[in-house]
C-alpha cells in the first residue's frame, strides 16, 4: 500500500541520519586537527555547501575518504556554517520532500501506483473466462442496471439554447470517471493547477489511451463522438458469426475477445440499440475534452464548444441521467470482454457506485452532482465535430 505518509518519515529520518554522519565526521576531524600539524602545502580547501549536501546521498566509500581527510580550523568552522545550512534545509523543505524524492516522475509513480492497486484489488478474483463466468457478468450487469433504473430522478426539462445550465450539463458528462478520480466537478479545470497533479494527468492520459498531444486528442474524441461502441456494437450485433470481424492477423486471443463480444452482441440487440451506447462513448469523450483543457492542449472556450457538441448526441439518444449510468455500464462491460479482463464484475462495481453517489449522493447534505442538474429534454440541433 502507497503510504505518503510513511514515505516522508522514511525519507527524514534518512536526512537526520545523514546530518548525524557529517556531525560525526566534523568531531573526528576536528580531534585528527588538534592531535597533527597539517604542511601548508597540503591544506585542505573549505568544504562548500553543495560538497557537505552531497555527501549525504554519496556511497559509502565516499564516506570513509570524508573520515579520512584532515581540515584546518577554518575548514571546521565553514563545515560548522554548512551544518546550520543543512539543519535550514531539512527544515524548510519537508513540506517539498515528494517532489526532491521523485522530481518529475511523482506523477508517473502516483498514477502507476494507484493503478496497481486497482489491479492488485482486481486480481484476488482469480477468474479466467469462460462461458459460466460470462454468464455471471450478464447478470451483474442486468441487476446492476435495474437498480439505476429505480433511483429517483427530477424529470428532463428544456434548456434554451444559450443556457449557462448546458456548460455544467456538459462538465458533468464526465461525472462517472470524474468520481472514480476524485475529480472537481464544479468547473472545466479536473484539478488545481499543480506539477505533481498535471504530470498524474499527462501520464493517465497516454498510458490509458496513447495520447500525447492536441492532435491525437482531437482525433480520440472524433473518433468516440462519430463511431466509438455505437458503430462497433452495431457491426457485432449485425455479423451472423464471430469469423465475419476477423481477419488473419489476429491471434488465439484476438479471437476469443472478438467472439465475446459478438456473444455480447447478440445477447442484447433486440433489446438495446445501438444508440443505447452512447451513454459510454460520449462519457469518455466528455473527460478526454477535460482532460485536454486542464493540460493545454486545447483551449477553455474549445472544450465547452465540444462539450455542447457532445450534449447534443447524447440527448439525442439518451433520456435521463439514470439511463446514461445504464450506457456507461453497458458498454464497460462490452470492453472489458473485449479486453479479456476477468475483472469485469468488479469493474461493474465501480461504475455502479460512482453512478449511484452521482444520481443519490453519498450523506444527507450531499444529493449527488446529477440531482441538482436535470437531464435537458431532448434538442433538435446539427451535430458535427
Amino acid at each position: 500500500m502507497f503510504d505518503i505518509n510513511e514515505i516522508m518519515k522514511r525519507a527524514q529520518q534518512a536526512k537526520e541520519q545523514a546530518l548525524d554522519s557529517v556531525k560525526e565526521t566534523m568531531e573526528k576531524n576536528e580531534e585528527r586537527t588538534n592531535e597533527i600539524q597539517v604542511p601548508g602545502a597540503e591544506k585542505s580547501a573549505s568544504i562548500s555547501a553543495a560538497e557537505v549536501e552531497e555527501g549525504i546521498d554519496v556511497n559509502m566509500q565516499r564516506q570513509v575518504e570524508i573520515l579520512g581527510q584532515m581540515f584546518e580550523k577554518d575548514s571546521m568552522a565553514q563545515m560548522t556554517v554548512n551544518e546550520e545550512l543543512l539543519q535550514k534545509m531539512v527544515h524548510d523543505t519537508a513540506g517539498d520532500l515528494m517532489e526532491h524524492l521523485f522530481g518529475e516522475d511523482m506523477g508517473v509513480l502516483a498514477a502507476a501506483l494507484e493503478t496497481l492497486e486497482m489491479e492488485d484489488a482486481e486480481d484476488e478474483e482469480g477468474h479466467s473466462f469462460d462461458i459460466e463466468l460470462e454468464e455471471k457478468l450478464y447478470t451483474a450487469l442486468e441487476e446492476s442496471m435495474a437498480r439505476l433504473a429505480s433511483m429517483p430522478e427530477q424529470e428532463a426539462i428544456p434548456y434554451q439554447k444559450d443556457d449557462e445550465k448546458w456548460e455544467h450539463f456538459g462538465i458533468l458528462l464526465s461525472g462517472i470517471l470524474s468520481t472514480l478520480n476524485s475529480h472537481n466537478l464544479d468547473s472545466m479545470d479536473v484539478e488545481e493547477h499543480i506539477p505533481v497533479m498535471e504530470q498524474k494527468i499527462v501520464s493517465l492520459v497516454r498510458r490509458s489511451w496513447g495520447i500525447d498531444g492536441r492532435g491525437d486528442l482531437l482525433d480520440m474524441i472524433r473518433y468516440l463522438a462519430q463511431e466509438g461502441y455505437i458503430l462497433r456494437y452495431q457491426l457485432y450485433g449485425e455479423a451472423s458469426s464471430p469469423e465475419e470481424l476477423m481477419d488473419g492477423t489476429m491471434d488465439e486471443d484476438d479471437r476469443e475477445s472478438v467472439s465475446r463480444a459478438w456473444r455480447f452482441a447478440q445477447r442484447y440487440k433486440s433489446q438495446y440499440a445501438p444508440g443505447f451506447m452512447a451513454g459510454w462513448d460520449v462519457g469518455r469523450a466528455a473527460m478526454l475534452t477535460r482532460w485536454g483543457c486542464y493540460l493545454g492542449w486545447i483551449t477553455e472556450s474549445e472544450a465547452v464548444g465540444i462539450l455542447w457538441e457532445l450534449s447534443g448526441k447524447v440527448t439525442e439518444e439518451l433520456h435521463s441521467w439514470r439511463e446514461f449510468a445504464q450506457s456507461y455500464l453497458f458498454g464497460g462491460l462490452m470492453w472489458k470482454l473485449l479486453c479479456g479482463d476477468s475483472s469485469a464484475g468488479s469493474y461493474l462495481g465501480y461504475l455502479a457506485d460512482a453512478a449511484t453517489d452521482l444520481l443519490t449522493g453519498k450523506t444527507e447534505q450531499d444529493n449527488g452532482q446529477w440531482r441538482h442538474c436535470p437531464w435537458p429534454a431532448k434538442r433538435k440541433i446539427g451535430f458535427t465535430l
